[in-house]
């Protein structure tokens, strides 16, 4: 019986778990490239909140970007060219940097 209790707990662990990170991450729409998975949370962190680092260019809300697009306000590469940017002058400073590669982020 005990076995089962822990059997029990350890699977609704890994599903709790699994819904946070769900929660964390957004799928960004990518195009014939794919969608990326966007880590919400943890850009928030190593920004240390400052939203506008990337909200700038896009409301704060969900599928903004693509409304943006659609509106005309930005263009398809608009948001990627500055998370790219982002991430190359990380790398440049030698500290921890998200990924450059187009298959890094984009998943099909």
């Amino acid at each position: 019986m005990f076995k089962k209790a822990i059997m029990i707990g350890a699977v609704l662990s890994v599903a709790f778990a699994g819904a946070a990170f769900a929660a964390d991450t957004m799928v960004l729409k990518g195009g014939a490239p794919g969608d990326v998975n966007f880590n919400h949370k943890m850009h928030q962190e190593k920004l240390n909140k400052n939203c506008d680092a990337c909200h700038k260019l896009f409301a704060k809300e969900a599928g903004s970007i693509e409304k943006a697009i659609a509106g005309g306000k930005l263009q398809k590469k608009d948001a990627m060219k500055q998370c790219m940017d982002c991430h190359k002058a990380d790398k440049a400073k030698g500290g921890a940097a998200g990924p450059v590669g187009c298959k890094d982020c984009h998943k099909k």
